[in-house]
């Protein structure tokens, strides 16, 4: 690759940044990378001089020795590059608008984007909800990322950035393409989120809760009384979808694997529901082997042979079969919060966002931040 020489820019202005700006991190671990820009940028660490790249570039960013190079830039410290307006950045195969910060961690960098919440939503939403759905469920999930990101920010463990780009937050891929209707739905929210008692909450969600959602405990563990948004609530929207009854098998290789190592030895001949939730969602599972029986949480062994393959634990049925333990059920995700398909049963049904939002979180109040 040709070496990129950075043009120094002596008088420049810095972007004001917004209320409620972002790091969300793209990447870690690396020792190589490359961005593309779109058009012009600004290349500089904090508080130091100011280059810029006029054209479209591919920058290529390494580390050695401790220091980052960039072009003819090399340092030790953060890189900032900044698009100017209009311009995207391209990493990984995704389109950003905001700055990234490029920051050594040891033998390793990270990249970590800076941005508005806005347009953070605007990167979130048609990878948690298809863009192709009713407008006013996407409006239902604009306030439901927006109150829920305002949560993650509360955790004070991460220092150089806020949240993750995936499922450990909310799945991310920039604001660089933009869908129509997902431009729309974030714009009619826009500021808004759901408190209780004049607090934001912790507003979950997932694919499809089986025609009930569950108190919010029942899934976090969490002791004492849940908010009374997230106690449960009912759904009859949410039928239309392929993921409301399922049937797959568990091998048994990967639930002995689970029972092991969560002290019960020996291979498991039966699996039955010990106790279960107010929407008949399996709390804990009873497992028997020749060493004896065990209790153990569904949610953790779901997580543990693969969500997608135990979709929930709203189970109907288990039984053992020549590959595993054949389970069928209702629903997909961990039941708690807004059911995604049930927000899209009642839009095309004719409801608006803010009676979506009323059904999922009960008691909640939509505020302007």
């Amino acid at each position: 690759m040709k070496k990129l020489l950075l043009t120094l820019l002596v008088c420049f202005c810095t972007l004001s940044l917004h209320a409620k700006e972002l790091r969300v991190l793209l990447a870690d671990g690396l020792k190589k990378a490359q961005v593309q820009n779109s058009g012009l940028v600004y290349i500089y660490e904090p508080d130091g001089k100011k280059y810029k790249v006029s054209n479209p570039e591919t920058l290529d960013i390494s580390l050695a020795g401790g220091k980052l190079s960039l072009g003819t830039l090399k340092t030790d410290k953060t890189l900032i590059i900044e698009p100017a307006q209009g311009t995207k950045l391209t990493f990984q195969k995704n389109l950003y608008t905001g700055k990234f910060y490029v920051i050594p961690k040891g033998k390793t960098f990270r990249i970590v984007e800076h941005t508005d919440i806005e347009d953070y939503l605007l990167g979130v939403l048609p990878y948690e909800m298809s863009y192709s759905w009713p407008v006013e469920a996407l409006k239902a999930q604009a306030v439901s990322a927006r109150t829920y990101t305002l949560m993650q920010l509360k955790n004070k463990k991460r220092t150089d950035f806020d949240l993750y780009n995936d499922t450990r937050d909310q799945m991310y891929k920039g604001s660089g393409k933009v869908y129509d209707s997902v431009k729309e739905a974030v714009g009619a929210t826009k500021g808004l989120v759901l408190t209780y008692k004049g607090e934001p909450f912790h507003t979950y969600y997932h694919a499809n809760c089986g025609g009930g959602t569950d108190d919010a405990k029942i899934w976090t563990g969490a002791k004492g009384p849940t908010v009374k948004p997230l106690q449960g609530a009912s759904c009859s929207y949410d039928t239309h979808s392929k993921s409301y009854t399922w049937a797959n098998t568990v091998p048994q290789k990967s639930i002995n694997s689970f029972v092991n190592k969560n002290g019960l030895q020996g291979s498991v001949s039966k699996i039955k529901v010990a106790s279960r939730s107010a929407s008949k969602r399996a709390i804990t599972l009873e497992f028997t082997t020749a060493k004896g029986k065990k209790e153990l949480s569904c949610a953790k062994f779901r997580l543990a042979v693969g969500a997608s393959l135990l979709k929930s634990c709203k189970l109907s049925d288990i039984k053992k079969n020549n590959r595993g333990f054949a389970f069928n059920g209702h629903g997909y995700g961990h039941g708690i919060g807004m059911c995604q398909d049930g927000a899209k049963g009642m839009a095309l049904a004719g409801k608006n966002y803010q009676q979506i939002l009323s059904n999922y979180f009960p008691s909640a109040k939509l505020t302007e931040l």
